[in-house]
């Protein structure tokens, strides 16, 4: 098991984190001494989770905050309402996301619904608290991605999946997205001297509710074709114990690269301990990347300023 570093002092903001990859790092966070926001989409599922949390580690600091990332507005409400509380944000942790809703559903802003949640959410939150986060004395940002970043394509034409919807296309597509932007992130940083970490990693087959979750959007519950497909899944799995550790890695420990990818390095890299992994050619471009970003802005409303640090308001 990786041994997080003690994190005692520390402000980290882990989204998603009342299930799955988000609760156990904010559980093992918190273990470590961090005080975390759990930021939320609903505060009662974020209070079971905080409830659970601290029966097993009593001294846990947790604060449980609603942000709801496939609606903007509530991205910069969230955003606001964490500056005018805290001095900094040393660690925030992009970790929420939707997997393959059976059919095109869109955000409150009218996007693509895994492009929206996954990427252009994370995107918006991640700008309007850069000024926090680089306040702090070590600022890291820590994105997850995926493995299926390894099959997307940024459709630049098409981002929004308007012409012919595929779930398993636009979910690929998210994350890859997720990996440009930690990737363009790390290279703002180096270019404009903000000593910011960012670093992305990916859980590998991790058994969360993420695969019958969002299949379950639109529908009472997920189709038999999901139900049967996981029962009788070919492919190795780990428990979220495991596939949470390239995403803790990547947030807390001395050893992490900028614009580095971790993950698991086990059997077709879908178990095991964690260990820096390639990341898709696709990921890999500093044009393309910068375009991504670009257009994330025009899309969100939310811009870096083109030059020069980055103040507080």
């Amino acid at each position: 098991m990786y041994d997080v570093p003690d994190q005692t002092g520390k402000l980290a903001v882990v989204t998603g984190a009342n299930s799955g990859t988000g609760k156990e790092a904010t559980k093992r966070l918190a273990a470590a001494g961090a005080r975390v926001i759990m930021a939320v989409r609903t505060p009662a599922k974020g209070e079971a989770a905080r409830a659970e949390i601290l029966a097993e580690h009593p001294d846990a600091q947790l604060e449980v905050r609603r942000i709801d990332l496939a609606d903007l507005a509530s991205v910069q409400e969230f955003a606001d309402g964490l500056a005018a509380d805290e001095p900094h944000v040393d660690l925030l942790v992009n970790n929420a996301g939707v997997m393959h809703p059976p059919t095109r559903i869109t955000t409150k802003d009218g996007f693509e619904l895994q492009f929206g949640s996954n990427f252009l959410g994370p995107f918006a939150l991640t700008v309007r608290l850069l000024p926090l986060v680089l306040a702090a004395p070590a600022p890291r940002i820590a994105t997850m991605a995926s493995g299926a970043a390894n099959f997307g394509r940024i459709r630049f034409d098409d981002l929004q999946w308007e012409r012919r919807y595929r779930r398993m296309a636009a979910y690929s597509q998210s994350k890859l997205a997720d990996l440009m932007m930690s990737n363009h992130l790390a290279k703002l940083s180096a270019d404009r001297d903000w000593g910011l970490l960012s670093v992305a990693a990916h859980p590998g087959f991790t058994r969360t509710n993420l695969q019958t979750a969002g299949a379950s959007l639109g529908r009472e519950r997920p189709s038999r074709l999901t139900h049967w497909g996981l029962r009788f899944n070919p492919l190795p799995t780990q428990g979220v114990e495991v596939g949470t550790e390239p995403l803790l890695f990547a947030a807390t420990s001395p050893d992490a690269q900028p614009g580095a990818y971790y993950g698991p390095s086990g059997r077709l890299g879908l178990v095991g301990p964690t260990t820096l992994v390639k990341a898709p050619k696709n990921a890999l471009d500093p044009e393309t990347n910068a375009r991504l970003w670009s257009v994330a802005e025009g899309l969100t409303g939310v811009s870096l300023p083109a030059s020069g640090p980055i103040l507080r308001k």
